[in-house]
């Protein structure tokens, strides 16, 4: 049988250590053979010797009506969300410009900021379950008066949901551009999408990858076409190939068997869940996203990562990444067989304590 494997980010062949890494949300082989075939063959019709549309306007069509887009938005396409970000720091970097988020938080906002030459400020959330300490963070954004303030709904690495009015909150008094990065919105039934019409500086960001399409590294950007349109100025030309525009299109064409499949994810999540949270040497979070986030007992974080990779099986350590994260393990949902043998090597391990 081959090792389980739960928390990985992308689909891969095994390695030389016989792990395979493989998240199911994320894989292409978990879609319909017929599907997989009918896909083949329409990527086999690209004229691959022809530049792409250089402003994907076909997929832009596709992907307000197949992802129930807000018409009155403007709508900008990135290499992934990574290359979003990098956008909004290009346009809105400069000397004593400042970028803020909330932390723990995706490891790119800092990296991106710094690497632009802008000043990077945080604020942490609260330690017990992360959510929004608003009197400390609206005062920081009143000192700071930052250029942009990213905030990720569902949280990542955490999982957890920040709530419609607390983030109208921060919208009403940030002075620059406020991003809400929806990476994980198929996992949950909260979006910010309303605050687009309610404050012209308020961005929201997904990516397909979250479908099951990460391969094909295809963020967006909605919001106001002032904005968006400034933002296309440092979008580098073509930044979206004729094999993306094309195999993201066909997908959402059929969108409806990636809604079952994250259905299926959110049912499993909540089942691992309580799994979980019956275990009595760790602590588990609740989450909106496809990952649960769990604490090992104090000092074990490292010893219990070791002991499932050496049962075949691969989460992720956040130990050393944020101090609320000491001995926190991230797994993502698999297949009902991963989850399985996720949850029996981490009883084994625990067991080995």
């Amino acid at each position: 049988m081959r090792p389980a494997v739960a928390g990985m980010s992308a689909y891969v062949v095994a390695d030389a250590s016989g792990l395979i890494k493989l998240d199911a949300m994320e894989n292409p082989y978990t879609l319909p053979e017929e599907l997989r075939n009918d896909w083949a063959g329409q990527l086999r019709t690209v004229e691959i010797n022809r530049y792409p549309d250089p402003a994907a306007n076909s997929l832009k069509a596709l992907m307000r009506d197949k992802l129930a887009l807000p018409e009155q938005a403007g709508l900008i396409l990135g290499n992934g969300s990574d290359e979003i970000i990098q956008m909004l720091a290009l346009a809105l970097g400069g000397e004593g410009r400042t970028f803020m988020s909330l932390e723990p938080a995706f490891v790119m906002y800092r990296m991106i900021a710094l690497m632009n030459g802008m000043q990077y400020v945080s604020l942490d959330l609260r330690s017990d379950d992360f959510s929004i300490d608003m009197a400390a963070t609206l005062s920081l954004i009143e000192t700071q008066q930052p250029a942009v303030v990213f905030i990720a709904n569902p949280n990542n690495p955490t999982g957890n949901i920040h709530t419609l009015d607390e983030l109208r909150q921060i919208a009403r008094v940030v002075p620059g551009v406020l991003v809400i990065d929806e990476a994980y919105a198929p996992f949950t039934d909260m979006t910010a999408m309303p605050l687009l019409q309610e404050y012209p500086h308020v961005l929201i960001m997904r990516t397909v990858s979250k479908m099951g399409l990460a391969g094909l590294r295809l963020g967006y950007l909605l919001g106001g076409h002032a904005w968006i349109n400034e933002l296309d100025k440092v979008r580098l030309p073509y930044n979206i190939n004729v094999l993306s525009q094309q195999a993201a299109g066909f997908a959402l064409m059929h969108r409806e068997v990636f809604d079952r499949q994250a259905q299926r994810i959110r049912a499993d999540r909540q089942a691992m869940y309580e799994s979980l949270k019956a275990i009595e040497q760790i602590e588990v979070w609740p989450s909106e996203a496809n990952f649960l986030l769990f604490r090992a007992p104090e000092g074990m974080g490292a010893t219990i990562h070791a002991a499932l990779k050496q049962q075949g099986v691969l989460i992720k350590s956040l130990s050393g990444g944020h101090p609320y994260l000491q001995d926190c393990l991230r797994v993502t949902i698999g297949t009902a067989e991963e989850n399985q043998q996720f949850l029996s090597a981490l009883q084994v391990s625990i067991g080995q304590l």
